[in-house]
């Protein structure tokens, strides 16, 4: 009797397991709606409004110290972030040498001044005496030679002095203008080497982009021409003028160098920031230009899609493959069609086969 009561209880146990289970797939067939989104229609566009590429902002006043001379620093007088302004000494290098060489120099005009005054008294006695008939013109001819030899070895002697005072400008780094130090790769007791970069000094206030423009575009592009520059980090569009257009490309694989000179603005810009450069460069294709938003682009690390609506109102990634920016939009090289319908946003998690409600 024990035996059937045990086997009933476990019977309804199971069926109430059981009816619970259906009741949640019914739950959840019930809770898994159609997801809402907006979707767009692509349309092909035959122009192109302007011209996008990517650039980098830096002051139109930079330089990299360095020196030409080999020597331990003796020290650093600024650090990174301090306003310096034109002729202040930066950094000043052991010059032991250079001093005792000086002193070298000094002597040897002191030496090369004398033989020189000596020679020109002589010189000038015998030109006298030779134009009394007193000096034979071979007399006359080695006086003047030694003349000119000794006036040769003082200007020697002054053009060694010169060499060495250049040298002295090397071993006191000065600011070649007024402006802050933005970088700093040396201390003191470190051993400073030819070329290499010391210290950095820029001027604030005003700034360039430096943009690189594809051969297929650059003889659209002219000196003058006002374009817009979008700062990304900080989501800001100021304005700017092209100042140089480069005309080759031998160094830099196929992109054309340019300039562009921005208006003073109150806007925080710092040196080394990217920027978007736009270009009002119109652009006309017969077969049309296919654009959609960079916002609807999904991007899986190399691969760049975007969901598409299939005939059963399911969501369904596809690939594609893009071409430049043209404002906020991106250029559609192939995968996508004229007249294909697109999603350009949801209120929910998006993945291939999800049911979706068109707004």
């Amino acid at each position: 009797m024990k035996k059937y009561i045990y086997l009933l209880t476990l019977a309804t146990a199971s069926l109430f397991i059981t009816s619970c289970g259906s009741d949640d797939k019914k739950a959840v067939a019930a809770n898994s709606s159609a997801i809402k989104v907006t979707i767009n229609q692509v349309e092909s566009n035959g122009n192109s409004p302007f011209l996008s590429v990517s650039g980098k902002i830096q002051a139109k006043n930079s330089a990299d110290l360095s020196t030409r001379m080999m020597g331990a620093v003796n020290k650093v007088h600024v650090n990174v972030g301090d306003k310096v302004r034109e002729g202040q000494l930066l950094i000043s290098i052991n010059s032991a040498d250079l001093q005792a060489k000086q002193a070298q120099v000094t002597a040897g005009i002191i030496e090369a001044k004398a033989a020189f005054n000596n020679a020109e008294k002589d010189y000038n006695r015998f030109k006298n005496l030779f134009a009394d008939n007193s000096a034979s013109q071979k007399e006359l001819d080695d006086i003047t030679a030694n003349y000119e030899m000794a006036k040769a070895r003082l200007e020697a002697a002054n053009q060694m002095k010169n060499e060495v005072n250049a040298q002295f400008a090397y071993s006191n780094i000065k600011a070649p203008f007024s402006g802050v130090v933005t970088s700093k790769n040396i201390e003191a007791g470190d051993m400073a080497n030819p070329g290499m970069p010391l210290i950095s000094v820029e001027s604030p206030g005003d700034f360039e982009v430096m943009a690189m423009v594809p051969e297929t575009e650059i003889s659209e592009i002219k000196k003058g021409t006002i374009v817009d520059v979008l700062v990304k980090s900080i989501s800001k569009t100021l304005k700017g003028t092209v100042s140089e257009v480069s005309t080759s490309a031998k160094h830099t694989g196929g992109q054309y160098l340019v300039k562009i000179d921005l208006e003073k603005t109150d806007v925080h810009i710092l040196s080394g920031m990217f920027a978007s450069v736009q270009f009002p460069v119109e652009r006309k294709t017969t077969s049309g230009m296919v654009l959609i938003p960079a916002d609807a682009i999904i991007t899986k690390g190399q691969l760049s899609g975007v969901y598409t609506v299939s005939q059963s109102n399911t969501a369904l990634l596809r690939w594609l493959r893009l071409g430049r920016m043209v404002g906020e939009q991106v250029e559609v090289l192939s995968g996508l069609s004229s007249g294909e319908t697109y999603i350009v946003s949801s209120e929910g998690k998006l993945f291939n086969g999800v049911k979706i409600s068109a707004q």
